[in-house]
Order: structure tokens, then sequence, then C-alpha cells
């Protein structure tokens, strides 16, 4: 039995992926020998509802001077977060000499905004060179990691905080005690935390098990995320469904009794006793749904590169495509190769199944008849933007909320 990271009760796995490579590991071919491998499970802490890794990597493992993650290729992303900071500026940033702290702050694609107002704000991002492409904007960043030291050295620098903010962060975080005392101690008596990370409820309707992985060391709910809350004196006063990165759920917190307590709060509470978000049995028929998942894909990409006597090409080098090639086993034979826009990526080989990564021109050259949809969490973007493929004829093949080909 492992011990859980929250409540520190034992908890059991539910599902093991098998061993997998570091998700966001794309690699040349000279390191294929010395590639790092661990093994995925995961579990249920039935005492605080905490869906979590059983085993995560060293944190610099993931994130380092060559992570190759920046949002701001992302157009639907730049919107998103241009009006998160919006929001942050008009509802919690409107006081005197206000401060904005961002955990994770990536390329400054969120913090660009605050500080286009003239707002005194710091940006936290432990990868060195995407720390650098938010400098580069005019965002002051530090290239940490956040917990109760760096607060502390925040505090002692430039004062409390009326905010802080995460995005798609907070999950990857495996000393989370650390983290909340850092936020308790940073926040001003009337500041408040807000963070949003991809919500456990959609993964369990949708079987999107692809965001499962190493960097995703929790799966929250709104029952967890409360649970872990109140041993720190916070409390969460609102909640508010997103449907970035395939469903997502946006968290409003602040110190205990200081704010008035949406119902959304209660209502999402309910909905996730429907869902049964807090029983093992909810689980374990996930883990027969990914395991049919896996079973759907591999048949379908097996006879479509039948039928057409070569491999089909997939769309999008994501973090969560390293899950669904391992656990899936889809080598080379099944896919040529990955088309994706991150400079980063090009020319690599993809986290364990070492399938070529290449150019968007590679891809129109290659005049494909059926793409594999690994960003599907970015499917509008994707179909306006590849409209042609389309009008050719294209097709497009799914696998969340189940596989299949597109019409």
């Amino acid at each position: 039995m492992a011990r859980c990271r929250i409540c520190e009760n034992d908890y059991a796995e539910f599902i093991s992926f098998g061993n997998m490579p570091i998700a966001n590991g794309f690699l040349s071919s000279e390191e294929f020998e010395s590639e790092y491998f661990f093994e995925l499970k995961v579990g249920f802490c039935a005492d605080c509802q905490m869906v979590q890794l059983i085993d995560q990597p060293d944190r610099e493992q993931m994130f380092h001077q060559d992570y190759a993650f920046f949002s701001s290729l992302s157009r639907g992303q730049q919107i998103h977060f241009q009006a998160l900071a919006e929001k942050l500026l008009s509802n919690y940033l409107d006081g005197d000499s206000p401060f904005a702290v961002e955990i994770g702050s990536n390329d400054g694609i969120m913090l660009q905004h605050i500080a286009a107002a003239g707002i005194s704000h710091l940006g936290v991002e432990p990868s060195e060179n995407v720390a650098r492409a938010a400098q580069e904007k005019g965002v002051n960043s530090v290239s940490r990691f956040f917990d109760e030291e760096l607060a502390a050295d925040v505090i002692q620098k430039y004062g409390h905080a009326d905010t802080i903010s995460s995005a798609n962060v907070i999950c990857h975080i495996p000393y989370m005690h650390s983290v909340l005392a850092g936020v308790k101690q940073l926040l001003k008596p009337t500041g408040v935390f807000i963070f949003e990370d991809p919500y456990l409820g959609d993964i369990v309707e949708k079987t999107s098990y692809d965001q499962i992985y190493d960097e995703h060391v929790f799966y929250f709910s709104v029952g967890s995320v409360s649970n872990m809350l109140t041993r720190h004196g916070l409390e969460l006063f609102d909640v508010e469904p997103l449907s970035v990165h395939g469903g997502s759920m946006r968290y409003y917190i602040a110190n205990r009794g200081t704010r008035e307590v949406s119902t959304r709060v209660a209502e999402q509470l309910a909905r996730e006793t429907e869902l049964g978000l807090h029983k093992i049995e909810t689980y374990n028929r996930l883990r027969t749904n990914i395991e049919k998942s896996r079973e759907d894909l591999t048949t379908l990409l097996q006879k479509i590169v039948k039928e057409q006597g070569r491999p089909v090409i997939a769309y999008g080098a994501t973090s969560k495509s390293t899950t669904v090639l391992n656990y899936c086993d889809l080598g080379p034979e099944l896919i040529e190769f990955i088309s994706d826009t991150t400079p980063l990526k090009q020319g690599k080989y993809s986290p364990g199944m070492h399938i070529p990564v290449k150019s968007p021109d590679e891809l129109e050259k290659s005049d494909p008849q059926y793409l594999l949809l690994f960003a599907w969490n970015h499917m509008q973007e994707i179909m306006d933007k590849e409209v042609d493929f389309k009008d050719k004829g294209g097709r497009w093949i799914a696998y969340v909320p189940e596989v299949g080909i597109l019409t």
C-alpha cells in the first residue's frame, strides 16, 4: 500500500500503464539508450478522495532548461489567458498598489497583460528557457520552484500578494502541503488564490486517460481540493468549469471566512457524488474503459494501415500523446511521424516509442489520408486551421471520448 500525499493514509492502486518515459522528454536518436523510464501507476485515497500517481520522477527530470512547452504557441491559449488576466485586473487587482504572483508562469502568456497594466507582479517558473521567454516580454520572472521557502523570500522582497494564480501547474507538485503553506503565508488576509487544472470528473466521463502522465501527480476534484485546503485554514469559495485542456476546473480560494461561498461549490460537490468520484468502484470502471479504448484504438489503426498500405500520421506531439503511444504500444509501423509546430520538438523523436517529430511543412508534403489527433483538447482551433485537409477528403482519427473516425 502507498501513503497518500495529502492525508498520509494508505491508499490503493487501481491502474498501471506500465513503464513510461518522461512525457515531454522528446529526444535525439543518440539519447535512446539512456532514456529514463518509470512505472506509471495511479491510486485513489478513499479517506480524502484524492486520485494521485503512486510514483513520480524527480522534478528536475521534468522541468529544466530544455523544457519543450510554450503556452503562447496556441492562439486558443492566448485568448484564454488574456481573459483570465482581465478577470484578475477587474475583480482582485483593483486596489492600492496591488501585487500579483503566478506559480508556473511559463512564457508569460498571462502575466504579460498584468505587466502591461502597470501592476507589480512576479512569475515563478522553474524551467529556465521558458522563464527567459517571459522575461523577454517584460514579465518579472524568477526561475525557481514554488514552496514555503520561496514564499518567504518573495514577502521579504515584494511584500504580500493580492492574488496568487496558477494554471495547469498545481497538479504537478507532489509536496502540496509546502505549496499551500507558502500560499497561506504569501497571501494578504483578503487575498485570493486561483488555480485551474484538468478536472477528474471530465477524465472519468470522457475516458481521457492521456491526461495521466508523469507531470500530473494529482487529479483534482472539488471534493479532494476542499479536503486538502481545510488543513491549511483555506477555503474554496467558488468554482468555474472550463473547456480548456479537454475539461478543467478553476478553483477560487481564500482564507477561511473571508469570502462568501458560492452555491456553485455545493452544486459541484453534489454532481461529484452522482458521478461517484468518492468511490473506488468508479475508478475500477475507469480502468475497464481505458483498457477498451486501448484495444479499440490499436484495432482501428491496424485496420487503416493495412487498407492504405502505409502508417498514419499523428497531429500534435503533446505530453498526453506519450501515455497513449506507450500504453497502446503504437510504434513507427503504425504511425509514420508526428506533426508539431514546436521548434524544440521538430527533428526529435517521441518519448519511448521513438516516432519522428516533423514540422507542418512535412505534413503538407506527405498528403495524408488520415491524421490521428493527439492535440484533441485544441480541436476547434486545429479544425479551423486545417480546413484544407478536410476539403481534400482527409479524415481525423479520435480516441476521446471514444475511438472512431470523425465525420
